[in-house]
């Protein structure tokens, strides 16, 4: 009967855990032939079909991208929806959110996305599932949206400096490699103390936090990296975090068999 006490209280530790996944890029809506970070997403709730919602705000709702999300999460194991604040659905948001495993954040424009939510509450609805150990997830603006700063082009033009929800401590930037302004622009703010320290991630790279620490970063890319970046008196430094290839872990499992 103890032993029987110690597992279950030690399951529901693993289970209440406060998770997020901040994709610098990829999944399906970069890599629909490459669905590695999607799966790995899935593989972390305890279900054969997890509930996946989709949340486009940033992209405007585009019904494209939705179409794209329902395309690849047809063909895993789960039960895709998705969250539209430009045709709400009929229940409230709040019951919809919370009824959910997994809560998955498009990209686009992130300065958008905090707007529309925080008029619509979700911003306050998305806290509440993150302490109620629903996995929030996403990619480009999905990512930023999660820590206190981010690196966005929300501005035609520009990289600027981002507000977000702060459930992360310090700053991301998405997109590390993929988009050539990336990597100065974050340097240059951070050399300038207008963004705290934090983490960048190149396309298909993933950084999984647990309540605020960051334990695993994997990748669907073959030398895709994410790095730590840290203002320090002689300048910006950069540090490689070490990389979980998702990729190679499959073709050895493969070769296997």
């Amino acid at each position: 009967m103890g032993t029987t006490f110690v597992i279950l209280e030690r399951r529901s530790r693993i289970m209440s855990r406060q998770q997020i996944i901040a994709m610098g890029g990829g999944g399906f809506s970069m890599e629909p032939e490459n669905l590695l970070l999607d799966q790995y997403i899935l593989s972390l709730v305890n279900k054969e079909k997890p509930k996946v919602c989709f949340v486009p705000t940033a992209s405007g709702d585009a019904e494209d991208y939705i179409a794209r999300f329902y395309a690849s999460y047809q063909t895993l194991p789960s039960t895709p929806s998705h969250l539209s604040l430009f045709k709400p659905p009929h229940v409230d948001l709040r019951t919809l959110v919370l009824e959910q495993d997994i809560i998955y954040v498009g990209g686009g424009s992130t300065k958008n996305l905090l707007a529309l939510w925080k008029e619509w509450e979700l911003d306050k609805i998305l806290k509440e599932a993150w302490k109620s150990s629903i996995i929030l997830a996403g990619l480009s603006a999905g990512s930023i949206c999660w820590f206190e700063q981010g690196v966005t082009d929300s501005l035609p033009g520009e990289l600027i400096v981002l507000p977000c929800l702060g459930l992360l401590q310090g700053s991301n930037c998405p997109h590390y490699d993929g988009e050539l302004e990336r990597r100065p622009a974050y340097h240059r703010l951070l050399s300038a103390g207008k963004i705290s320290d934090g983490y960048a991630a190149d396309d298909g790279v993933a950084l999984h936090f647990i309540e605020n620490r960051l334990e695993q970063i994997v990748s669907s890319r073959p030398y895709a990296k994410a790095y730590r970046l840290q203002r320090m008196e002689d300048g910006i430094q950069e540090t490689p975090l070490e990389t979980v290839d998702l990729g190679a872990g499959l073709a050895k499992n493969q070769k296997a068999t």
